[in-house]
C-alpha cells in the first residue's frame, strides 16, 4: 500500500493542470457561445451575475490563455484582452438560457474548478463529484437529447481528454483499503453478575 499513499496527491496535481489549463473535456453551447472546458462554463456565469470581481475571472483565465497562445500563435496573451478572447466583455446582455438548459455541467464545472484549486492543498472529493456532474449532463444530452438540438454547428461533442479527468478525479480520493480490511468490530461486553445477586451468593 506504500507505493499507492501518494496516488490522491499526484491525481490531484494532474487534475489541477487540466482545469487550470483549459485542456478541452467537450464542447457545448454556453452563454458565451461555444465552452471547452470547465473554466469557460464557470467563468462565463461568474461575468455575468457579477459574483467574483472582473479580476478574479481574469486571473482564473490568464494561465490558459497562455498555453493556448503559446502552442498556436507563439505568443503571450494581453491582460487587458483576456475577456475578449473568450466573448466575454458583453456577456450580460446573452441569454443565459443555453446555461440553464445544462444545469448539470453548470454545477458540475463549479465543482470540478473548485475541487482542483482546493486539491492541491488537500485531495478531496469534490473534484470527482464535479466530473460526474459534468459526464451525466453530457450523457443525458448525448444519448437521452435533452435539450433537443437542431443544430449541427452547436452539437455536443466529448474530448478523450475527459477520460482522463475522470481516471484523475477517481484516484485523487484516498481510500483507506488497509484500515478498512484490517477493522474488527468492537467486542460485546460479557454481563456479570452483580455481587449482591442471587448467583453470586450462590457461588
Amino acid at each position: 500500500m506504500g507505493k499507492w499513499s501518494n496516488l490522491p496527491v499526484h491525481a490531484s496535481r494532474v487534475y489541477f493542470i487540466l482545469i487550470i489549463l483549459q485542456i478541452p473535456f467537450f464542447r457545448i453551447p454556453c452563454r458565451s457561445g461555444m465552452c471547452t472546458s470547465p473554466i469557460h462554463v464557470t467563468s462565463s456565469q461568474l461575468v455575468a451575475s457579477d459574483v467574483f470581481p472582473v479580476v478574479a475571472v481574469k486571473t482564473l483565465l490568464y494561465p490558459g490563455a497562455v498555453f493556448n497562445d503559446l502552442i498556436y500563435n507563439m505568443s503571450i496573451p494581453s491582460w487587458n484582452n483576456i475577456l475578449g478572447m473568450y466573448n466575454l466583455t458583453d456577456i450580460k446582455g446573452a441569454s443565459a438560457m443555453p446555461d440553464l438548459q445544462r444545469l448539470e455541467v453548470l454545477a458540475g464545472s463549479y465543482f470540478s474548478v473548485a475541487g482542483a484549486l482546493i486539491g492541491l492543498l488537500k485531495p478531496q472529493r469534490m473534484s470527482m463529484f464535479g466530473t460526474l456532474l459534468i459526464v451525466w449532463g453530457l450523457v443525458k444530452e448525448g444519448l437521452l437529447g435533452k435539450p433537443v438540438n437542431t443544430d449541427p454547428t452547436k452539437s455536443v461533442y466529448v474530448y478523450p481528454t475527459m477520460l482522463i479527468a475522470v481516471l484523475c478525479a477517481f484516484s485523487s480520493v484516498k481510500y483507506n483499503f488497509q484500515k478498512a480490511a484490517t477493522a474488527k468490530p468492537a467486542p460485546r461486553p460479557i454481563a456479570k453478575p452483580l455481587k449482591s445477586s442471587k448467583k453470586s451468593k450462590l457461588r
